[in-house]
């Protein structure tokens, strides 16, 4: 296993045991990984696109979560 791949594999068993507020602390890291993997050519798996599009969507839904009505 590469080292990207690795690092890929232990980020994701992070954010599955982390709480909610990790997952969200650990999303930012979850992009530049899938961004540095694609940038060097390295196929993307479809469950960390899918669980980088999660976390994304749990931070936007945080942020609205504390907008004032």
């Amino acid at each position: 296993m590469n080292d990207l791949k690795k690092v890929a594999t232990d980020l994701e068993v992070r954010i599955n045991g982390a709480t909610a507020a990790g997952r969200l602390a650990l999303q930012p890291e979850l992009e530049r990984l899938l961004r540095r993997m694609e940038r060097d050519g390295h196929r993307v798996p479809p469950r960390l696109r899918n669980l980088d599009a999660e976390l994304t969507s749990e931070v936007i839904e945080a942020r609205f979560d504390n907008v004032p009505l």
